[in-house]
């Protein structure tokens, strides 16, 4: 196994702010490789020290056989990095940022036109069209394009699909399953859980710590509690309830519903009545499986 990065006891401060601390983890080349975790979780911090933009304050970093410190030239021509916010010109038109991107990088659009031509197709009818006057999943597509005009070897994706539709979404996790077989390892953030299972290996980071790396399925297969889900009609009164009786562990509200563990994993008549006190009626219970975030959220309260 080829490693592509390689990070020991990467750690960096801003002010007093400790953003990353003794983050360890390494990518295997062609992996698609996930982040996941809430916002100010230390991601972005990480993603840049990876691209060579910030310079971590302790730990060891190796990227593409190379030390992000003393190679870092070297690094951003093999490099495409895609931030979280839209960073292109936009008062530049489609056409017109990507042949600015090649020309930096040092090749043509023609040149590598086949490695982007599945992402690009969709955008080329708008070649003309200012960047700025892009929808967001055309931002997106356009900005996709231009870190991969150079064809690099690894590609960092910050949050790529934040703010875009779902069928976006969709389509874009499909145009990065076709990159893998231009031998291009990915690395991406992302907050939503169902991205997460798209990966090959996923970390987990909180507060600038990672809490566990595996393969998605067996990150979820880490949730040994029994899980039940709560449905009412109003779901905080609900929530709420759940949490006045004495054997909840947690309860945390799960789109229309509250995802709930208990000590013994089990619940007995006493909760029935606090619903009743509380004027709480029609609960549907149902034990379901655990999904990443519930592991997510254990490993938070460990």
């Amino acid at each position: 196994m080829n490693e592509i990065i390689r990070a020991s006891g990467i750690g960096k401060k801003f002010g007093a702010t400790q953003a990353l601390k003794d983050i360890s983890f390494e990518v295997i080349n062609g992996e698609v490789f996930g982040f996941i975790g809430p916002d100010g979780g230390g991601k972005t911090t990480l993603f840049r020290i990876i691209a060579t933009l910030l310079l971590p304050d302790e730990g060891e970093l190796n990227v593409l056989g190379s030390d992000c410190r003393t190679g870092f030239r070297d690094l951003r021509k093999n490099i495409g990095y895609m931030p979280g916010r839209f960073s292109l010109y936009q008062d530049l038109t489609v056409e017109e940022n990507l042949n600015f991107y090649a020309t930096v990088f040092g090749t043509t659009v023609s040149e590598n036109y086949e490695l982007i031509a599945d992402i690009y197709s969709h955008i080329e009818p708008f070649s003309k069209r200012l960047a700025g006057k892009l929808s967001g999943g055309m931002k997106q597509k356009l900005a996709l394009s231009c870190a991969l005009i150079h064809k690099p070897p690894l590609l960092i994706l910050d949050e790529p699909t934040t703010g875009v539709d779902a069928v976006s979404r969709s389509e874009f996790w499909e145009m990065l399953r076709k990159l893998r077989q231009h031998n291009i390892t990915i690395l991406v953030s992302t907050p939503y859980m169902d991205e997460a299972m798209k990966c090959d290996r996923v970390a987990l980071i909180q507060d600038g710590k990672i809490l566990s790396v595996d393969k998605p399925q067996n990150i979820r297969n880490g949730f040994k509690s029994r899980l039940f889900r709560f449905m009412a009609a109003d779901k905080y009164r609900l929530m709420l309830a759940l949490r006045k009786y004495s054997e909840t562990i947690t309860a945390y509200p799960f789109g229309d519903s509250v995802h709930v563990t208990f000590r013994n994993d089990s619940y007995d008549d006493s909760l029935i009545n606090i619903f009743r006190s509380e004027g709480i009626e029609n609960v549907i219970i149902e034990e379901t499986k655990a999904g990443i975030e519930d592991r997510f959220l254990e490993l938070m309260e460990a």
